[in-house]
């Protein structure tokens, strides 16, 4: 892939290794982010690597996105200097957007159709596995858009991820995703329960955590979150804020679905407290602070 252009925008915890691992697969990408320090910070000895000064300066036949929701992915490619300026500027021609963010389902579907009639094609493409799989390019990615869309883009997210699955139109993707967060939040909760009423019986809490990973209670979730548990750090990782939007995203289909989500009402609550209280950049995990 030496030399195929790519632009890439937001290079925040996530976005900056995706891009390097775009770098490393041979992608010309041009890097554009809010602060520039963090996109220069992945251009540094990169001869492949350029930085934009602007959104439209990264404007390739194909550009990745990861921005934190759906309205900031709109302003980038909306604003004055934004990709669709760029892509117009540039003659570009049916470019390929593809939004790894994770966004409401229903919300990048409605917009999909907004730029498939002015000449964007999107490919919405979230990803599970946090920054360790980021940076290890084993990223599970859920893709949803057309078959020639997703075969156009499907060389750049496998440089990205080792589980990359085309679920079905535009939308689709957005939807795994979804299914991924409720299933997150509401084990977290649950292990925040456990892990409080070990404690409050006065068990060994790193014996009972060793044994539940031993069991059927074990899950990546366990393995990840049982150090912080044991020391009570909950500084960076997936933020509260964060699993807070997808749980309502959740919510949000299942209504729109008839689908009872009771559970992930709960969990939902839960970061809502967090959130309130001033812990909504603490990791996920932190919700035990309600619970406790």
């Amino acid at each position: 892939m030496r030399g195929t252009p790519v632009g890439f925008v937001g290079t925040g915890p996530m976005g900056a290794p995706m891009a390097r691992n775009l770098l490393a697969a041979g992608y010309d990408v041009a890097l554009w982010n809010r602060t520039a320090a963090r996109a220069e910070d992945v251009a540094r000895d990169q001869a492949l690597a350029t930085v934009a000064a602007r959104p439209a300066d990264a404007a390739r036949p194909v550009v990745v996105v990861m921005l934190p929701d759906l309205p900031q992915v709109r302003d980038v490619v909306e604003r004055p200097d934004g990709l669709r300026a760029g892509w117009s500027a540039a003659g570009v021609a049916d470019p390929v957007l593809v939004v790894m963010s994770t966004v409401s389902p229903v919300a990048v579907t409605a917009w999909a159709a907004e730029l498939e009639a002015a000449g964007v094609r999107l490919v919405d493409a979230p990803v599970s596995g946090g920054v360790e799989g980021a940076v290890a390019g084993s990223l599970s990615i859920m893709a949803g858009g057309a078959d020639a869309d997703l075969a156009a883009v499907r060389p750049l997210l496998d440089a990205m991820g080792t589980t990359v699955r085309h679920l079905g139109p535009v939308g689709s993707g957005s939807l795994a995703k979804t299914c991924n967060q409720i299933v997150v939040g509401g084990t977290l909760n649950a292990l925040a329960e456990a892990v409080a009423i070990a404690r409050a019986g006065g068990l060994d809490l790193a014996t009972v955590l060793e044994v539940l990973g031993g069991g059927l209670a074990g899950s990546r979730l366990l393995d990840d979150k049982s150090r912080r548990y044991l020391t009570g750090d909950y500084a960076h990782g997936g933020a509260c804020r964060t699993q807070l939007k997808d749980l309502e995203f959740g919510i949000a289909a299942g209504e729109a679905l008839g689908v009872d989500t009771a559970l992930t009402e709960v969990a939902r609550t839960r970061y809502q407290r967090m959130v309130e209280r001033g812990d909504g950049e603490l990791d996920h995990s932190a919700v035990i602070r309600v619970v406790a």
